[in-house]
């Protein structure tokens, strides 16, 4: 599986009711062994989470199926992601 990098980007019309619902939806993720890393940006305007699928398409529905998605919340990008470790001294 390829790694994806999935940002949420709230919208002028952000309900924070609905982050319950997303956080469940990460939930199901980790759950089922997709999700590797995830959270918000502290500036408050959105967040990003890394996760795992078979190809570009596969990720965009995992990622639409997310409520922030589902109720125009949030803009969602999709990206593939060819993250490498980094050395450290």
């Amino acid at each position: 599986m390829t790694r994806y990098l999935v940002l949420t980007l709230r919208r002028p019309q952000f309900d924070p009711s609905v982050i319950p619902d997303h956080y469940a939806h990460l939930a199901l993720l980790r759950e089922q062994g997709r999700l590797e890393l995830a959270g918000p940006f502290t500036d408050r305007t959105g967040g990003a989470y890394v996760l795992r699928a078979d190809d570009l398409d596969a990720a965009q529905a995992i990622a639409h199926g997310d409520p922030l998605h589902a109720t125009g919340a949030s803009e969602v990008r999709v990206y593939e992601w060819a993250a490498t470790a980094c050395a450290t001294r």
